[in-house]
């Protein structure tokens, strides 16, 4: 019988050389005459452990990594005693120096609450079959039976039960989305999923779609029958071909197993999925701006009103959710809206995927309940920094978020939490910065980036990003400060109330924060690097 042996596919696995490990596993475990089963699954999430290899034993599967090519050898030595019985599981595996024994027991993982996660790592990407056993499409069944009991009202009841709110930045509720979409009339209705991840220190999206891409489509079909819609498409960061290779592999199969097409599961109920890439712009991740997009256009930003869900994709009723939203849906409908809304706190109900990246000493991806703290994120996953230096800011929510003193990092994990201190949860990014930061250039770059992803559609946010840059230079550079700090509060002020969108609202959101929180990065910023090292 094989020994079966998990290696991750994802990108991050593939980046770490998780090709060139499955390579030497499978030549050096036919040279050594073991019968092994490779099977490449996606990431568990813990990618400062990847390429994680995980071996399938009776007590569960055991964990090496990170493991590299000069590690096989060993683990070929380890897998040949346990096939051949020489001594128990943990004799015959412990000796090796990557061992890092079950992998459900590994601290990082054990501690999560995974709802959306649950399947990431454990199931075979590419197998509906795989997917149906660890509970797949269970949702999707119980959606397909409330249509039939009553209609699509009670799918979206269940998705307002849950409180789930937009997992892309907004926080908008899901479920009052899903009801205007369904409460206004039309022929055509369209289910959009914003796959368009760019905030900094981000992955979750890309890490869903390549290690559980068939939870994604399983929402998305339940979007379409809770409103009405029959074409969904996928609006994906054209930097993540592997998230494109998975999910059009996985569509392809849910085609020739009837999940998806005209008569799904024979329940005579139509829907219809497909791929497309995105433009390679930041902006394109704002909902209107992705619509235009996807209809061919550039990606310029629309007024609101009318609200997408009224008058979105070619001007018809469309739900723009993104990935992590989509995803959730799934096990709410499978587990009931009650189920999730236990979990979180106040107006932030469920769980949150959250992203440990920059100066991290063990980044991946860490799923929890709202309510969690960045202390406890950074430090009791993250380990600290990676350099060993003091941490010194944590920005959350991408490069339109604040960054953090580490006065704020006991905040919780709530929308409402870290609005009444002037920041955003956003995607859930959290990118840690030490003792060494020039706060001063993190102020400078989030205007510099402003200015480079713009779409160019509104003055303020065009125009005021350029003047952020040249006011913030001559800050740092020491010219007439008193007058510029508060020439840079009023632009703030006419960024944040005067643009379009977020990307020009939200700017200020770091360079506020450095402002009230870092003054002497900016005020001291002309000081000589040596001089500014001999202070720390």
């Amino acid at each position: 019988m094989s020994v079966k042996i998990y290696i991750p596919c994802d990108t991050t696995a593939l980046a770490m050389g998780a090709d060139e490990v499955t390579r030497a596993v499978e030549f050096q475990s036919g040279q050594a005459g073991l019968s092994v089963k490779i099977i490449r699954n996606g990431s568990r999430g813990l990618f400062y452990l990847e390429p994680l290899v995980e071996v399938a034993t009776a007590k569960g599967r055991v964990a090496f990594g990170p493991m590299e090519v000069e590690d096989v050898p060993a683990l070929i030595e380890s897998l040949t005693a346990y096939e051949e019985g020489k001594g128990s599981e943990e004799q015959a595996f412990t000796n090796h120096p990557l061992y890092l024994g079950l992998t459900e027991e590994i601290p990082y993982l054990a501690k999560q609450q995974r709802l959306t996660f649950a399947r990431a790592g454990i199931i075979d990407p590419f197998s509906i079959e795989d997917y149906q056993t660890h509970g797949g499409f269970e949702g999707l069944n119980r959606a397909l039976a409330l249509i039939d009991s009553g209609g699509p009202q009670g799918i979206v009841d269940e998705v307002k039960t849950s409180g789930l709110r937009g997992r892309g930045g907004a926080a908008f509720p899901t479920g009052i989305k899903w009801q205007t979409v369904l409460d206004t009339p039309a022929e055509q209705k369209y289910i959009v999923c914003n796959a368009d991840e760019g905030d900094s220190g981000t992955f979750a999206d890309r890490l869903l779609m390549e290690a559980d891409p068939f939870t994604l489509i399983e929402g998305m079909i339940i979007a379409g029958l809770a409103v009405g819609a029959n074409q969904g498409y996928i609006y994906l960061r054209s930097e993540y071909p592997q998230a494109d290779k998975i999910l059009n592999q996985a569509i392809n199969t849910a085609y020739a197993q009837g999940y998806l097409g005209e008569n799904i599961q024979g329940s005579g109920q139509h829907f219809d999925l497909e791929v497309r890439l995105g433009a390679g712009a930041y902006i394109c991740g704002e909902e209107t701006s992705l619509l235009e997009s996807l209809e061919g256009k550039r990606g310029l930003v629309r007024a609101k009103p009318p609200l997408p869900a009224i008058e979105g994709l070619f001007g018809l009723p469309t739900i723009v959710n993104n990935v992590i939203s989509l995803a959730s849906i799934p096990v709410i409908l499978a587990k009931g809206g009650e189920y999730y809304r236990d979990y979180g706190m106040g107006r932030s109900r469920g769980t949150l995927p959250v992203q440990l990246a920059g100066n991290i000493k063990q980044g991946g991806l860490v799923e929890l309940a709202f309510g969690a703290t960045l202390h406890n994120l950074v430090f009791d996953f993250g380990g600290g920094t990676f350099s060993g230096k003091p941490a010194k800011a944590i920005q959350v929510g991408g490069p339109l978020g604040a960054y953090l003193p580490e006065e704020q990092w006991q905040t919780p994990l709530d929308y409402e939490a870290f609005a009444a201190n002037n920041a955003v949860l956003g995607h859930g990014g959290v990118v840690v910065f030490d003792a060494s930061v020039d706060m001063a250039k993190q102020a400078r770059f989030a205007m510099e980036f402003c200015k480079i992803e713009s779409c160019g559609k509104c003055t303020p946010c065009r125009i005021g990003s350029v003047r952020g840059v040249e006011v913030i230079d001559k800050i740092i550079g020491h010219d007439n400060q008193e007058q510029n700090l508060e020439l840079l509060e009023d632009l703030c002020d006419t960024m944040e109330l005067g643009s379009l969108c977020a990307m020009g609202g939200m700017t200020p959101y770091p360079v506020r924060s450095v402002m009230k929180h870092f003054p002497d990065d900016l005020t001291k910023a002309s000081q000589s690097k040596a001089q500014r090292e001999q202070e720390l």
